[in-house]
């Protein structure tokens, strides 16, 4: 194998690529490499953990054709460190050599043979708008587990088929968001997958000014096409837990507040808090709310934001993490938060967008 390619198309490939490879201890040597396939003047790269590949493919000057497994690490290094301009990598039995102006690297290739054989889904594709999936992965995605010692179905995202198109559930237990994207038709009638939190990620990383995203789904596997990049994800099989059952369909508490003014106030008096268990408390009254944090060995902040309250008096505390999650994921200028009391899950909505909903555990203060 032989080709020349600008520096940075080739450091932006070998790093997209390499988010998907292996980064465990005792993982198999071959899943710390990336495969690189060229065949005239298409380079092919892809990198795997074997539940998540990366594939990026680029145009270079080809010479001649060949498949080898470079290490990834090692090799996203030395080109990353060179020169702007060309580099010419030459590839032999055991070796590649990387030529860039004056530097000459040698690197040791990994054993082709111990790289896994990669699956693509090869169900039809379907073509889904791409600022609408994206927006909607950013909302619900970090409401998933990262916790891999729970359910794995955690770790996921539900895809569910919805009468009026399709539904994205995450949560860890302690937190819930949900989206709605109606006339979105990509799963069979009551069909449902769980889609790993992690390939979402990394597939809203790839979107970029791309129109539409290509989506393949069949038994086992979810392939997301953008440009000249695929992500291929095993699908987790598992059952999703009966999330409908979590979101409560009478909350007789509702305060209305400004997004962005709750937002900056949230992160001021989480200050107090911070690498700390300790909850933030809202404090609800007919036309404010009072946000107060306290620690017994830094001190308290407090502070009001002007707000529309319905319903009983009331003090709830949360995580502030997950409340700034939840605040943040939610559009619009105003949102309201729905309560009970301060035991049961609160409502995060947006007046703006009814597709969307945050559902928030509580935290029990005395």
């Amino acid at each position: 194998m032989k080709f020349r390619c600008e520096r940075d198309r080739l450091v932006e490939a070998l790093g997209t690529a390499g988010r998907a490879v292996s980064t465990r201890g005792g993982t198999l040597t071959a899943l710390t490499g990336i495969r690189a396939e060229l065949v005239g003047d298409h380079l092919s790269l892809t990198g795997t953990d074997l539940e998540l590949t990366i594939t990026v493919e680029i145009e270079v000057n080809g010479e001649a054709d060949g498949v080898v497994v470079l290490p990834a690490k090692l090799t996203a290094e030395i080109i990353r460190s060179l020169p702007d301009g060309a580099v010419q990598v030459t590839v032999g039995d055991e070796e590649a050599e990387i030529i860039s102006g004056s530097a000459t690297f040698t690197v040791l290739l990994l054993a082709p043979e111990g790289f896994p054989q990669q699956h693509t889904a090869e169900a039809d594709p379907v073509n889904v708008p791409t600022a609408e999936l994206a927006s909607a992965i950013r909302q619900v995605v970090r409401a998933a587990s990262r916790d891999e010692t729970r359910s794995v179905a955690l770790t996921g995202v539900l895809l569910a088929a919805e009468a009026e198109g399709l539904r994205l559930v995450a949560t860890d237990s302690y937190r819930l968001a949900m989206r709605d994207l109606p006339g979105l038709s990509l799963l069979g009638a009551e069909a449902q997958v769980i889609v790993p939190a992690r390939a979402l990620s990394e597939l809203v990383r790839l979107l970029g000014d791309s129109e539409t995203v290509e989506v393949r789904l069949d038994a086992g596997t979810a392939s997301f096409g953008v440009g000249t990049a695929q992500v291929t994800t095993r699908l987790i099989e598992a059952e999703y837990p009966n999330y409908r059952g979590l979101i409560p369909s009478n909350q007789p508490n509702r305060l209305t507040v400004g997004r962005d003014a709750l937002l900056e106030a949230v992160r001021r008096v989480a200050l107090m808090v911070q690498s700390t268990p300790t909850p933030i408390r809202l404090v609800s009254s007919a036309d404010q709310l009072e946000l107060l944090a306290i620690t017994p060995d830094r001190g308290e902040a407090r502070e009001a934001v002007p707000a529309k309250y319905e319903g009983e008096e009331l003090t709830v505390a949360f995580n502030p993490e997950y409340l700034l999650a939840g605040i943040d994921a939610t559009s619009g200028d105003e949102i309201s938060i729905e309560t009970v009391d301060g035991l049961k899950p609160a409502l995060l909505r947006s007046s703006e967008d009814e597709g969307f909903l945050y559902l928030l555990m509580p935290v029990r203060v005395s």
